[in-house]
């Protein structure tokens, strides 16, 4: 069985996306109407931004969505997915590729989403970090008791977890993670502590606007990052998509079900290559490769 996953926030690289502009009318035409529904030039930054540029949530994230979506689409009759799976920011573009939103409404949301984020993360300072060489559940445990809000927020493979919350908590956690022998706690550059307690203004700001938009049946199970399980149902997806924010990615768990219900075969949609390193690290006899376009689409 053939799954499709859609990478996130951090895979973003200067020119992204230029190929699928410059070979393929339908990339063109929806990269065009990308413009007119952000009120900004976003293929301006993309295709000749700096990696500056491109870290700016309100660009990094529908930047990310459209080199995704825009290259699913691109496939044509060749994207034939069983099932599929967005890492965080990821989840939006495999939704739209799996029929459960239009291109349109995705794209609406993700800016809304990226800009409901900017904002949480200007009203308090607050980080990320990366923890190697640790079980799960010591990170969660060390977390636990550590003053302040700090809790596991990306499970993204075995022995590689990101932790989230208030810059000192972070800090003091990062220590003792240290001493419990974690081989490295990194403090990560992000602007704010995403998917922590911390995004709850940002979650009941989107919280509205997936109210408001209209999702369908997709095509194929999503398996989304808050409960990692093949969900078809349009208002469990809606709900799962409400609570992402605040609620921690479980990458690990979701590819090892996806496994267990049958995947095969994973193929990355979107830009660079972070998600089939982590479904290798995740089982190592899972075929992995990077989603291609014909340029006659």
């Amino acid at each position: 069985m053939n799954a499709y996953i859609f990478p996130g926030q951090g895979a973003q690289f200067s020119g992204m996306g230029l190929d699928l502009y410059e070979n393929s009318p339908l990339a063109q035409e929806l990269f065009e109407k990308a413009n007119d529904i952000l009120g900004f030039h976003i293929t301006d930054v993309m295709f000749e931004g700096s990696a500056e540029d491109l870290k700016e949530t309100k660009v990094t994230q529908p930047s990310i969505f459209l080199h995704s979506v825009i290259l699913a689409k691109t496939l044509g009759e060749s994207f034939k997915p069983d099932m599929v799976a967005g890492h965080s920011l990821g989840e939006f573009s495999a939704l739209v590729a799996a029929g459960a939103l239009t291109f349109e409404d995705g794209l609406k949301l993700v800016s809304q989403r990226a800009q409901a984020m900017q904002k949480a993360c200007e009203a308090q300072p607050s980080t990320m970090a990366a923890v190697l060489g640790l079980d799960d559940v010591v990170v969660e445990k060390i977390c636990e008791t550590t003053e302040g809000v700090v809790v596991a927020a990306n499970y993204n493979c075995p022995g590689q977890l990101v932790i989230s919350g208030e810059v000192e908590a972070i800090n003091k956690a990062c220590e003792a993670l240290k001493e419990a022998g974690a081989r490295r706690a990194l403090v990560l550059p992000v602007g704010g502590a995403f998917h922590s307690p911390m995004m709850e203004p940002a979650r009941e700001e989107l919280a509205a606007a997936i109210e408001n938009t209209t999702f369908s049946k997709p095509n194929c199970p999503i398996y989304q990052n808050v409960t990692a399980s093949a969900i078809t149902d349009e208002n469990e997806i809606k709900a799962n998509l409400i609570s992402q924010l605040t609620a921690p990615v479980r990458w690990t768990q979701s590819v090892q079900q996806m496994i267990e219900d049958g995947a095969k075969h994973f193929t990355e949609v979107g830009p660079g290559k972070v998600l089939q390193g982590l479904v290798r690290k995740i089982n190592r006899e899972s075929e992995t490769a990077s989603a291609t376009f014909e340029t006659n689409a």
